[in-house]
């Protein structure tokens, strides 16, 4: 009687071991590369990243390229997204910049340099699949982000 009791409790305690395990899958955040399955979704992705890089190009002397750091490159776009259901748990658009001064007394340069991780400001529970719809259009960083009235380039003149 007390080996099928203690049989029986270590059962339900290995279900709810197995559940908590399957939970924790489900809810496992992967990066967008390993999220997306077919070809479409990769192409799609590489073409919003370009059109991303392209659109900060066109802006970056008149806006966020002026002052010390005159010349801030797009270092990469990173989301992290929830394998099961393709919720974002967080985007970051990272970006870095440097000045240079010589010393004309022996020719040394001197470099100050500054990294900058730009959130991306999403709704809470924004997909993946809502962002890529939401951005698929021709300028991008202007789109109005799904669940908010801001857009990617409100995000960065937060963050630059």
């Amino acid at each position: 009687m007390v080996f099928r009791m203690l049989l029986g409790l270590l059962i339900v305690s290995l279900s709810g071991a197995a559940h908590a395990q399957s939970d924790t899958r489900r809810n496992h955040y992967v990066d967008t590369y390993e999220y997306f399955s077919t070809d479409a979704q990769f192409e799609a992705w590489f073409t919003l990243t370009a059109q991303l890089n392209q659109d900060f190009d066109d802006i970056c002397g008149d806006t966020f390229c002026e002052g010390d750091y005159s010349n801030i490159q797009s270092l990469r776009l990173r989301c992290s997204v929830q394998q099961s259901g393709g919720r974002i748990g967080q985007c970051l658009w990272i970006f870095a910049g440097s000045y240079e001064d010589i010393d004309p007394a022996n020719g040394h340069v001197g470099v100050s340099s500054q990294v900058w991780p730009c959130m991306l400001p999403l709704a809470p529970n924004s997909t993946i699949d809502e962002l890529m719809s939401a951005l698929a259009v021709p300028h991008p960083l202007h789109a109005t982000l799904p669940g908010t009235q801001a857009t990617i380039y409100d995000g960065l003149a937060e963050c630059l």
